[in-house]
């Protein structure tokens, strides 16, 4: 339930990121926007450089009214958008696609600071009055995501566009139709739900009138239809764990410790590595153990303190069939990275859909996945940034309006949910996010192939390096 309290600290936190951002982009602004965006390309083999001019036209202000659409679609679902920012940008606005794979890095991280600042005051009556993020899910996938994404972007490298192509194609449509089809499978069951404990409306999950058929002592269940895999009736006093999210926060700055040491194959790090070297693949190859390392032990954390509970974050139990089924987290994030990182797409489209698979509640999947797309989303702006990333000006209104976007769209499905108790609209919003990512990636990455197929250039696996 949304206390008027918490949303009011929610609006004033993002109004003051929105300020910051604003002031920080005009004092470093002298000239006006359409001075600023100017886009280096390399067009010939000679990397003779051009430049290029972006103006404030109509086609530049349409991707952004677009990405605003896209951004208050995905917020619901709890994923990046970044499948959508992508084609916008390069098809509307005209961008090349490694600057716009850089600003949908700072776009996607602007959501998703609405999603989490949103997620961790907001609470839910449904889950009794908790929050709707599930710590114990992000902390068990976090690492192995991670490791994940360096083993996808190594497989990009490799892996020729036309097979990258189908297989983004493949996975995409039969996530899309699973994802559909356990939407249709929620709204069924809430439909049914109201007909089976009363004729009204579901509100929160609960249906409001009780009894309408004659029949005393009929109570409406307060759990959901699908309870979320760390499931609990406890009452907790609110608090955010402030021990796992410094747990994320570690996992996250020792990955990126590791990629500041390795660099990248063109030389730029922080020690001398020499360029898919032998240090550079001890290094890389480094990150596997320590996804090991950060599971195991959170596993066996997570395993000793079973039935303490210290905060309503934490439901008892991590699935429905017992400890040995925690193992399905890590996996599936780990499948998620790889392929993400295959696919150049944030892991929230990607994993999202797996969560609704074991049965997790669409609320706490969409606010589990906004966590960890947070994360992913700041390593990623993070590297471009230390890549010498430009126009970091516009990148950051982009991202503002990404935020706002966000919150925008947060703040409707939730007002949705509580008056029609329909949590299958989240389900819905993010396979509408995958299927219009399927169509806008798949068709630009096939115009990609065509042009190659054409041009005469090589379409077979490559060296990593």
């Amino acid at each position: 339930m949304m206390t008027h309290t918490s949303l009011t600290w929610v609006i004033l936190f993002l109004f003051l990121i929105i300020l910051t951002t604003i002031n920080h982009s005009h004092a470093k602004q002298a000239h006006p926007i359409s001075e600023i965006l100017t886009i280096h390309q390399w067009w010939t083999h000679n990397t003779k450089l051009s430049e290029t001019q972006l103006k404030l036209t109509v086609p530049f202000v349409l991707a952004g009214v677009l990405c605003f659409i896209a951004a208050t679609i995905s917020s619901a679902g709890g994923i990046g958008g970044g499948g959508l920012f992508i084609p916008i940008l390069t098809i509307v606005a005209g961008l090349d696609l490694k600057t716009a794979s850089s600003f949908s890095a700072f776009m996607v991280t602007g959501g998703s600071i609405a999603n989490v600042v949103f997620n961790m005051f907001i609470t839910s009556k449904k889950f009794g009055g908790k929050t709707l993020i599930d710590y114990d899910i992000a902390l068990l996938s976090q690492p192995c995501m991670l490791l994940g994404v360096s083993i996808g972007v190594i497989c990009n490298l490799v892996f020729p566009e036309w097979f990258i192509t189908i297989l983004f194609a493949v996975f995409l449509a039969w996530s899309t139709f699973k994802t559909c089809k356990t939407g249709v499978l929620f709204w069924n069951l809430e439909s049914e739900k109201v007909r089976r404990y009363g004729c009204g409306r579901l509100e929160n999950g609960v249906v409001r009138d009780e009894i309408c058929d004659g029949s005393e002592g009929v109570q409406s269940p307060r759990s959901s239809i699908k309870e979320p895999l760390l499931g609990g009736e406890e009452k907790f006093k609110f608090s955010i764990p402030w021990m796992k999210l410094g747990v994320l926060i570690m996992i996250w700055f020792s990955f990126l410790a590791l990629y500041l040491l390795r660099g990248n194959r063109y030389g730029q790090s922080t020690i001398p590595v020499e360029p898919c070297g032998v240090g550079y693949w001890i290094i890389s190859a480094f990150q596997i153990p320590l996804a090991i390392i950060f599971t195991t032990w959170i596993l066996h954390r997570s395993t000793s303190l079973r039935g303490q509970v210290s905060n309503q974050q934490e439901n008892a139990e991590q699935t429905r069939k017992g400890p040995s089924n925690k193992l399905i987290f890590p996996v599936m994030a780990l499948l998620a990275g790889i392929l993400g990182g295959v696919f150049g797409i944030g892991g929230g489209m990607l994993i999202s859909p797996l969560l609704l698979q074991v049965d997790m509640a669409p609320e706490v999947t969409a606010a589990t996945c906004s966590l960890m797309v947070f994360f992913s989303s700041t390593m990623s702006a993070i590297q471009y940034l230390l890549l010498g990333m430009e126009h970091t000006d516009v990148a950051l209104i982009f991202a503002t309006i990404c935020l706002v976007a966000s919150l925008v769209g947060l703040m409707v499905v939730q007002r949705a949910i509580e008056k029609h108790g329909r949590a299958s609209l989240i389900v819905f919003s993010v396979s509408t996010v995958m299927a219009l990512s399927t169509v806008l990636i798949t068709s630009f990455g096939a115009l990609d192939v065509w042009r190659d197929y054409t041009s005469g250039k090589y379409m077979g696996f490559k060296q990593p390096c």
